[in-house]
């Protein structure tokens, strides 16, 4: 009998429910705080302009980041990565990683974070962290790291381990996109040559981790081996599943990236060409 007929007549067939709609608290609080703190410095006015605001469009983005992040943590998508598929954990990763850290980034104003650069230790750390090549390998240790197999089931099987390694997605997240999205030119962005070799960089790890588990002739996480069926799909294909989506919707995301980068470069190009010509006109 193959090992994942066996699998599939010793863990039966499970089903969640529409209805059934977890909610984890410690999300709630952290980003209900986040929330609040964000809306209380929005309504700060920086003494370089009074009336300054983050606009409507920042303000949007930014708690759609959060509706994000607490959907991504709560409900259908976290019972799924939980207690049944790797492939599901792999969408919320992405989501975590991809997605809802530089929606936070671009929704947060410089002046709202210019401040915290005055204080004595938070300015210099900040120069030396968010230095380009600092921000693509913490990245990238993190994700390396998380997806080792000793430490993946350390974090599936306790549930604080689990919550550190999101939050560490995320903080490291944060920084990895950094360089392209920066708010503020005292932690500069790269030039747009140079963020899209960066986010080139970047999908290379990614796509590594990808491949290595995706051609694994074994099962990399048992904690899934373990875990009731749902929709038919065996621990072995679910390990399949999950790393082409690692790999192909991941490494598309960051080459969408680079090309909104490269018609960004292109545009401000064009313009700086049409100035040239009216001044030599």
């Amino acid at each position: 009998m193959q090992p994942g007929v066996a699998l599939l007549l010793l863990h039966p067939a499970a089903r969640i429910a529409v209805t059934d709609f977890t909610v984890h608290p410690s999300t709630v609080i952290g980003l209900a705080g986040l929330g609040a703190l964000y809306h209380w410095r929005a309504n700060q006015r920086p003494a370089e302009r009074a009336s300054a605001s983050p606009t409507t469009g920042q303000r949007a983005t930014f708690y759609a980041a959060l509706a994000l992040i607490f959907f991504s943590l709560n409900g259908w998508l976290h019972d799924l990565s939980d207690g049944y598929l790797f492939s599901a954990h792999m969408v919320q990763h992405l989501v975590l990683t991809l997605v809802a850290p530089p929606m936070l980034v671009m929704g947060t104003p410089g002046w709202m974070l210019r401040p915290a650069l005055r204080w004595p230790v938070v300015g210099p750390l900040a120069r030396w962290v968010t230095a380009p090549s600092r921000c693509f390998a913490i990245f990238n240790v993190v994700l390396v790291g998380w997806h080792l197999p000793p430490m993946y089931e350390f974090a599936m099987r306790h549930h604080p381990v689990h919550i550190v390694q999101h939050l560490c997605f995320m903080t490291a997240a944060v920084l990895m996109w950094w360089p392209v999205l920066s708010p503020l030119p005292e932690l500069p962005r790269l030039s747009y040559p140079g963020q899209m070799l960066y986010l080139f960089l970047l999908s290379i790890p990614m796509s590594l981790v990808a491949m290595c588990i995706g051609y694994a002739d074994h099962l990399l996480y048992p904690y899934y081996a373990s875990a009731a069926r749902i929709w038919g799909i065996t621990p072995m294909q679910d390990q399949m599943i999950g790393a082409l989506i690692m790999w192909i919707p991941g490494g598309l995301f960051f080459f969408a990236i680079i090309s909104v980068v490269f018609f960004k470069w292109q545009q401000v190009d064009g313009d700086d060409s049409r100035a040239g010509a009216q001044v030599r006109g």
